[in-house]
């Protein structure tokens, strides 16, 4: 009682607990308690004790036991599941000792826990136990009797995973012979137990009421005694026969129980079945017990015969059947024509109420069983029963369930040959049994088709076979006798009830098929019962013969299926056979019926033209094809048909009823309707052929019938029919092997193939068939061989190979695709059914046109998709037969060969699109994995060998590539050339077409990439070769400049199918392939060596591997053109070392003094070729190596100066001489990037001098641009000028004092201005011609470095240009007219597709723009000018772009919402228009912020009308990325500011490619910062004026990323000025955001605090007090208001609003009045003062105040004094 922190009650040192109790009570009584908790007697031990003081007797149980056995006495059901499996892990893990100590409490533990209500913890318990029982064994036995009987009861539990767990650990206890002694040792206990649970245990006794709900006491109980019942059972059916007599008295004294009996009406289902089966195996053990309780058994099984639970009634029958054998007197103690009967009738008119197959196997056993005392009189009772056993068969539930319907059929016939076996003789009951049971029971089923699935009419043959043997067996008895009175009743009714259904016109089908297989099952020798059904026990009648055997029954599936289902099950046999094995009891009778039945069926055919007689014909005559049945059909009609006849024919026609029938009657049917299916007339065709005499009869007739009389859709049919049975096969096998056939096929199928390709519309409905049939007599084969002769089915495929390639020829419009779906449908059939090597030659031309139809792309073959996979699903069916069958596939393969060159002719030949080479390579990827298929593993191997071009085919491939690829390398100066050799070019070929070494390289490669996958060993370098040429085909098109899309196309297609360099080398192995490569490289050059670099590049092959190639630099010497590019290209990865090597080499031979030295690759060119190459790395640091070779250079000049092309005319110059002048030119350039060496007066002369000359050439010679060579010259020009230009614009004091003295002025004043007087019009003039050039563009090269060159332009070379005057009409400007022509010749190339003319020309305009206000500021118009609103335009040029540009971005951003971001591609069309439109913003802010106050808004005002601004700004929220992170930033600490777009400054580099994709964004958010700082008042603006959604879409973005570098900048620059207010101080504190003025004049002081928002400048500048000494309230707030208004409105600075405060403050102290409309001085927009004055009042002010009144009050009155103002 009380919790645990109660006070403790004093001197009580150690709190209470049941343990300790114990232990007093046992020191103080000197006994110790052997349990806690509840038990029934002191020796029973219930669990461990749990006391401290009983070390004695714990001392064997372990620590962990006692714990889990404790845990096992909780109530929780968990905790107890938890703990039994515990406790089963424990014995098999713990010692044998230790588990023993748990014996002697696990008796109780297991008796009490076995009867668990949950289910999981009874199983748990049982597997628990065998886990003890194999660790213990037989030290369980003194334990035994304690637990065998709760053991038993759980082998009968109801759950059965805890039976089977029980019965398991039964068995690992007991052998099987030893069970039953274990169960006698026990029987005692056993028996007491489950007494005690049948007639003492309640439920409130098997359960606490108090803890345990109601429901599961329920349960409980109910379980028990079911498990009871059924644990006696197994008691009586284990226990020795010996023994039994020891438990009578139990049993009698069970017997003795009402409670017992009462069982067997109990509510529970489980614990009736459990009752009954306890009742049977005391029939069976002690039947003595039963017959003296004889009253009680009697009434409680037989009463309860119509119990109809399906757990309770199999239990229950076999309780009745051993209780009328055991209890012979039991119907004395039951009425049965009151109790009984009626029960079971009831039962059996209700079809056994769900349970026929269970109770109606039991009624033949239970009526043998009846006394004659009970059935009389016999008569009303066999009637009544069968009748009630007939009833149940009209249920609706017997008739749809096919087991059911059996049951009942199987009983009646039962119990109807058995009451006619008991009553033989009686005639009464013999007729009883036929007519009023037997023959009702046929009609019903004849009725209906459902009772037909039980097999009535098997059980019915059975029956008459049972009584014919009978009959034959004893003839001359009266049994015989009397059993041939029954049959020939039968015969007789069965014909009455057949003629009664027949004789209709209009027949009901369902009974017209009742009958055809009645007559056919009557007609077998010996029913199909058997096969069809289970084995099961039958009841075999004393009396009663075995049945014959059936070794001559035959049985085969039927022939066909139509769909109204007259096709019998069974295949009829021949008549003799069956004349042989019938009866002659059932012969005769049966004949009879049907021959009557036939003249009956001929005769309603013949006059009213029943299809369904005809139908009943076909199955009749199917059945019994005898002459005699033929005779009955023909009649008396005796028509004359053999005179157009053959006489062999007619002969045979007139001796044979069969073949006159057949020609009389059957063709005339044939021949009526094509259109109907006509299987059933076949099948009477089959009849007929039966009854032929020999082979050669069946032949003459079909030959005869094929040439003249039989269409093809009937000839279909009887080779279908043919197919589907042996025994037709073996009747037209000589028809079909025959010439007739075989000609008339093969005339079929050309008619067919012309017919459909002459025709596109087929109008015949039977046009198929005809297909069919070609298909069928093609693809069925009996004995591995075709149904047809082998030579016409090669003449039939040639037929279809022709037709292939005729439509492989037509045209789209010519062509018909019906002839070759039906082609391939017919060879599919043909393929897929080859068995052996069945493919002949012309059937491999048929698979090589399958296969080419389906390679060649669509735009050829005109064929739709369907089709196409038609195809391909008919060759691969042909390959894999290739494949797959021992000696079709090899290298002797014509299909193999074929195919092979025809691959090889295509992809080197024929122009392929990316469409047509996917098709392709799909196409042979499937070949090729069926190759893989074939045992011989060569095969592939082989096969590509038969594609794989010779080294010839592939040099000429190569030389067909269109040479642009040159373009770059020779641009980026990784390769040199001193020829022309730019001859083929895209423009005279097909830019849809894929070159043909593409198309072969792809192709070989996707075919080796399977080989390798399945390692199959390529020879003679294939792999390494094929490679190779893959490597060459991917670096071709990775060369070119603007490759044409369809390239774009090839290299996704090679990605999607796998086909990679990393693929290929990751299966296959290429050591020899760098070797290769190398020795490609030294001898061709070109790409070759570009392969190599783009391999060492991606890591793809080792340095160390290279390295063994150009160990010996002496090798590459003399040079030749592949040397020089080897070593070109190997350049970037040399180390400083084997550079040093190659100079080495290099140096002497650029001492050779003769002009063809200095030209060729051996001599100058490719010497300095070499060491451009190694420069461009920048490795090389040796100053003096550079001088001498500079030296060098100006030696050549001096000797040859006619080498260097100085201002002349490129036309006529060689090739040789232009390589030789662009290395000089590559030189100078890298001279001056890599080295500055202190050069003389006379070098640099030489430097920049040469560099003037080369440029005067360019300029004088851009026409010639077109030749690459020319442009190539033209590019390093340039370079040259831009790196002199770079050089000295870079040039500080100090690198200046290691320069000659005038060699800077002479640059400024001379060559700079030559250089820019050049290029400028040059530009003007490059960009005047071509507007739409691309920048990747070789044609556009030279514009990167001329327009880089032109960056460097200074401000007064721009204002000094000599540009031809250009001025636009309309124009108005207040610039002077040069700067105007400037403007108007720069501000157009923001336009241009070219980005570099575009940077430039921003650049240029960029140094212009804080030149041109002042213009604008000069001509300013007087304050008294009366304008409504004034506005000025930026200039008009830049406006002008503007408006082309926003519509340009409205076409491209428009459709856009604001907040989704647009990524723009690089180098688009779209790139270059956004480009401009964003550097033409940046050139207008820059031109506004070097506007003054005054001028800024005016400017602003235009651009508010304009609403340019606006279009801006929403274009700038589709631009700026979401996260304006710089890419490097993110490898930056996270302690540091993350760098963003916003606070790093935008590099417009035009030769700089790596962050292109960056420009847009990065560019955006420059603009989107300037416009925040520039017109903040403007932004402002338009954010309030906004939707929602995009005003908070700014507000988040301005705040995240651009308010706070604002802020920073912002405060910064007030901190940083130099701007002097007399009588005002300001201050910034960075840390608060704040600005303090301090205003001072005289003895009045203001101060003023300027706080910023977080999200500045969107949101408002918040003014606050600070001191104020000398100023009134009123006219503080009124300043105040002033500030915050100017602060507000203004686009500009603070300081720039501070400005403007204090001139209006002091204007106020100097007595200018306030305007009265405004309250200010100085005007808040336009800054001007109060100068409009009113004539009455003489009040002033401000023009753009007065005219906002009169505006708004629509009055021209004083806002003062209301008069007139004027």
């Amino acid at each position: 009682m009380g919790g645990k922190n109660k006070q403790r009650t004093k001197g009580n040192l150690r709190p209470s607990n049941s343990g300790r109790a114990a232990e007093l009570l046992a020191k103080e009584q000197g006994t110790v308690p052997g349990f806690i908790g509840f038990g029934t007697f002191q020796s029973d031990l219930g669990y461990v004790p749990a006391v401290q003081g009983a070390e004695e007797i714990d001392s064997l149980v372990d620590s962990d036991f006692r714990m889990v056995l404790r845990k096992l006495s909780k109530k929780d059901v968990t905790t107890k599941l938890k703990a039994m499996q515990e406790f089963g892990t424990m014995c098999i893990e713990r010692d044998a000792e230790i588990v023993k100590g748990v014996l002697p409490y696990w008796p109780r533990i297991f008796c009490k826990i076995s009867l668990d209500h949950d289910r999981r913890v009874r199983e748990a318990t049982q597997q628990a136990f065998e886990k003890l029982i194999l660790k213990v064994k037989k030290h369980l036995a003194p334990y035994l009797k304690s637990v065998m009987g709760y053991w038993l009861l759980a082998q009968c539990d109801t759950y059965p995973p805890a039976a089977s767990a029980a019965k398991d650990a039964f068995a690992a206890a007991f052998p099987p012979s030893k069970q039953p002694e274990a169960i006698a040792f026990c029987k005692d206990e056993i028996a007491s137990v489950l007494q005690d649970h049948l007639i003492k245990e309640t439920p409130n006794s098997l359960s606490d009421p108090q803890t345990v709900p109601e429901e599961e006491r329920e349960a409980k109980f109910h379980r028990v005694v079911t498990c009871s019942l059924l644990a006696l059972k197994k008691l009586l059916c284990l226990i020795p026969e010996h023994e039994l007599g020891s438990l009578e008295g139990g049993f009698k004294s069970l017997l003795s129980q009402s409670k017992f009996w009462k069982y067997g009406k109990h509510g529970v289902p489980q614990i009736r079945a459990a009752y009954f089966e306890l009742v049977s195996a005391l029939c069976q053990r002690i039947p003595h017990l039963i017959r003296e309780e004889a009253s009680r058994v009697s009434s409680s099984v037989l009463l309860s015969i119509d119990d109809s639970d399906p757990i309770v009634c199999p239990a229950l029958w076999e309780a009745v059947l051993y209780t009328l054998t055991t209890v012979e007197d039991c119907w004395l103690h039951v009425n049965a024509r009151k109790s009984v009967f009626p029960k079971l009738s009831a039962v059996m008119r209700d079809g056994g109420r769900g349970l026929a197959p269970v109770i109606h196997p039991n009624l033949l056993p239970f009526i043998s069983k009846l006394p004659q005392s009970v059935t009389d009189p016999k008569l009303d009772f066999f009637k009544d029963f069968l009748t009630s056993l007939v009833a149940g068969l009209s249920t609706e539930r017997i008739k749809t369930s096919l087991s059911e319907c059996s049951a009942v059929i199987s009983a009646f016939f039962d119990c109807l040959r058995f009451i006619m076996q008991q009553n033989l003789g009686e005639k009464e009951i013999e007729e009883m049994l036929i007519s009023d049971q037997l023959i009702p029971v046929i009609d019903a089923v004849l009725k209906d088709r459902r009772l037909q699935d039980g097999q009535p009419f098997d059980y019915l043959a059975e029956t008459l076979s049972s009584w014919e043997a009978k009959a034959d067996m004893e003839k001359g008895d009266e049994t015989a006798h009397s059993l041939e009175k029954v049959l020939l009743k039968f015969w007789e009714r069965l014909s009455e009830i057949c003629f009664e259904k027949m004789n209709e016109p209009e027949a009901d089908v369902k009974c017209v098929v009742g009958v055809s297989n009645l007559l056919q099952v009557l007609q077998k020798p010996k029913s199909s019962l058997k096969s069809n059904k289970k084995k099961a026990g039958k009841v075999r009648f004393a009396d009663e013969m075995p049945e014959s055997h059936t070794e001559n029954e035959k049985y085969v599936p039927s022939e066909g299926e139509n769909s109204t289902g007259w096709e019998l099950v069974t295949e009829p046999l021949l008549s003799h056979n069956c004349s042989d094995l019938i009866s002659p009891l059932r012969k005769k009778p049966l004949e009879d019926l049907v021959c009557r039945l036939a003249g009956m069926s001929i005769n309603f055919v013949n006059e009213q033209k029943s299809e369904q007689h005809l139908r009943f014909l076909s199955t009749l005559l199917n059945s019994f094809s005898s002459t005699q049945v033929f005779k009955t059909l023909l009649g008396d009609e005796r028509q004359s048909i053999v005179k157009s006849k053959p006489p062999e024919i007619a002969e045979l026609i007139q001796k044979n009823p069969a073949v006159q029938f057949l020609y009389r009657k059957l063709l005339v049917w044939l021949n009526e309707d094509q259109t109907k299916d006509a299987g059933f007339l076949v099948d009477i065709l089959y009849s007929a052929l039966r009854c032929c005499d020999d082979e050669k009869e069946r032949k003459d007739v079909l030959d005869d019938l094929t040439e003249v009389d039989l269409k093809w859709n009937s000839v279909l049919q009887v080779i279908e029919k043919a197919c589907s049975s042996s025994e037709k096969h073996a009747l037209v096998i000589s028809w079909l092997r025959g010439d007739i056939l075989g000609e008339k096929l093969v005339t079929l199928a050309d008619r067919l193939c012309n017919k459909d390709l002459e025709c596109t519309v087929t109008s015949e409905p039977y046009f198929s068939e005809r297909w069919t049939l070609l298909s069928l007599v093609l693809s069925q084969h009996v004995r591995s061989d075709y149904l047809i002769r082998e030579v016409y089915v090669e003449r039939i495929i040639i037929k279809l190979h022709e037709t292939l390639s005729k439509a492989k020829k037509l045209s789209e419009a010519e062509n018909n695709d019906s002839a070759v779906s039906f082609v391939c449908d017919v060879a599919y059939d043909y393929f897929s059914s080859a068995t052996g090597c069945l493919l002949m030659p012309s059937s491999e031309d048929l698979l090589l046109t399958l296969f080419q139809l389906c390679t060649q792309s669509r735009g050829k073959t005109h064929l739709p998709d369907i089709l196409i996979c038609k195809l391909k699903n008919t060759w691969l069916s042909g390959v894999n037969v290739l494949v797959h069958q021992t000696g079709c596939a090899g290298p002797q393969s014509a299909f193999l060969r074929s195919s092979a060159l025809w691959l090889k002719d295509q992809v080197q030949s024929s122009p392929l699109d990316i469409q047509s080479l996917q098709g392709l390579l799909s196409t042979v990827d499937d070949l090729l994995h069926k190759l893989l298929e074939s045992e011989d593993t060569s095969l592939l191997g082989v096969y590509i060998a038969g594609v794989m071009p010779n080294s010839r085919e592939w040099e000429t491939m190569r030389q067909s590539l269109p040479v642009q690829w040159l373009h770059r390398p020779l641009l980026e100066g990784r390769l040199s050339l001193n020829y022309e050799c730019f001859k083929t070019d895209f423009k005279e070929q097909d830019t849809k077409t894929l070159p043909s070494h593409l198309c072969t390289s792809a192709l070989l490669s996707k075919m080796i990439l399977v080989a390798l996958k399945k390692e199959i060993v390529l020879e003679n370098n294939e792999l390494e070769k094929i490679t190779a040429e893959l490597l060459y085909s991917l670096q071709w098109c990775a060369e070119l400049d603007n490759p044409p899309i369809f390239l774009a196309g090839f290299q996704e297609l090679l990605e999607k199918m796998n086909i990679t360099y990393d693929n290929l080398c990751g299966l296959g192995n290429t050591s020899s392939l760098l070797h290769l490569l190398f020795n490609r490289s030294m001898e061709r050059g070109t790409l070759w060596s570009l392969i190599i670099a783009k391999l060492i590049l991606s890591r793809s092959v080792s340095s160390d591997e290279v390295k063994r190639h150009y160990r010996r630099k002496e090798s590459f010497f003399p040079l030749t053109e592949g040397n020089m590019h080897t070593i070109q290209s190997l350049c970037p990865f040399l180390s400083k070392e084997d550079k040093k090597e190659f100079i080495a080499q290099c140096i002497p031979a650029l001492l050779a003094w003769t002009k063809e030295d200095l030209c060729s690759t051996n001599g100058g060119f490719g010497h300095l070729a070499i060491l451009n190459s190694c420069l461009q790395t920048r490795s090389i640091d040796d100053a003096e190596l550079l001088h001498g070779i500079l030296k060098i250079l100006i030696c050549w000049k001096k000797d040859h100066e006619d080498i260097f092309l100085f201002s002349c005319n490129l036309s006529e110059v060689s090739p040789e001489i232009l390589g030789v002048n662009i290395e000089v030119m590559r030189f100078l350039s890298l001279f001056l990037k890599c080295c500055s060496p202190p050069l003389a007066e006379s070098e640099w002369d030489f430097v920049m001098c040469s560099m003037l000359a080369w440029l005067e050439t360019t300029n004088e010679n851009h026409a010639l641009c077109h030749v690459p060579l020319v442009q190539l010259f033209a590019c390093v020009s340039c370079d040259l000028a831009c790196e002199l230009s770079a050089f000295f614009d870079s040039t500080t004091p100090d690198t200046m004092g290691h320069l000659p003295a005038n060699l800077i002025s002479e640059w400024k004043e001379f060559f700079s201005q030559g250089i820019h007087s050049l290029l400028l019009p040059l530009l003007v003039t490059v960009t005047g011609q071509s507007k739409d050039t691309s920048e990747t563009s070789f044609q556009n090269a030279m514009l990167k470095p001329m327009c880089e060159t032109l960056t460097y332009i200074t401000k007064d070379h721009l204002l000094s240009h000599k540009l031809p005057a250009r001025s636009l009409a309309g124009q108005k400007t207040n610039l002077p007219e040069h700067l105007q022509t400037l403007l108007n010749t720069l501000g157009p190339l923001l336009l241009f597709r070219a980005r570099p003319v575009q940077i430039a020309a921003y650049h240029m305009l960029y140094k212009l723009m804080p030149e041109l206000p002042q213009y604008d500021q000069d001509n300013l118009k007087s304050d008294g000018d009366e304008e409504e609103e004034p506005a000025l335009s930026p200039p008009g040029v830049l406006m002008s772009l503007l408006s082309t540009q926003e519509d340009l971005l409205d076409s491209i951003l428009g459709s856009v919402p604001v907040g989704q971001i647009v990524t723009i591609k690089p180098l688009s069309e779209d790139f270059c228009h956004v480009l401009g439109y964003l550097l033409t913003w940046k050139l207008i802010l820059t031109f506004f912020k070097a506007s003054s106050s005054q001028l800024r808004a005016l400017y602003s005002m235009h651009l508010r009308k304009t609403k340019s601004l606006n279009k801006l700004l929403y274009h700038l929220f589709r631009l700026m990325p979401e996260n304006p992170t710089c890419a490097e930033a993110a490898s930056e600490l996270s302690n540091k500011e993350p760098k963003t777009f916003f606070t790093e400054e935008l590099q417009l580099s035009i030769r700089e490619m790596a962050t292109l994709p960056h420009h847009i964004p990065h560019l955006a958010c420059s603009v989107y910062h300037m416009t925040l700082k520039d017109l903040p008042a403007m932004v402002r603006l338009w954010w309030n004026s906004s939707e929602k959604r995009v005003f908070n879409i700014v507000d988040r973005f301005t705040s995240k990323y651009v308010s706070s570098v604002l802020s920073l900048q912002e405060i910064s620059s007030v901190q940083t000025s130099t701007q002097l207010f007399n009588g005002m101080t300001v201050k910034a504190r960075a840390a608060t955001r704040e600005v303090m003025a301090t205003y001072t004049i005289e003895d009045i002081v203001i101060e003023l605090i300027i706080q910023l928002p977080p999200n500045y400048p969107l949101g408002s500048i918040a003014v606050g007090s600070g001191r104020r000494v000398g100023v009134a309230v009123q006219q503080w707030r009124n300043w105040m208001l002033q500030l915050s208004t100017y602060l507000t409105h203004q686009n500009g600075s603070i300081m720039e609003g501070l400005a403007l405060w204090k001139n209006n403050v002091d204007k106020r102290f100097e007595g200018v009045e306030d305007c009265m409309i405004c309250f200010s001085v100085i005007h808040g927009f336009n800054y001007s003062l109060p100068k409009k004055a009113c004539r009455t009042c003489k009040k002033k002010f401000h023009s753009a105040c007065l005219y906002k009144w009169f505006t708004s009050s629509n009055k021209s009155t004083c806002p003062l004094c209301r008069e007139t103002f004027l």
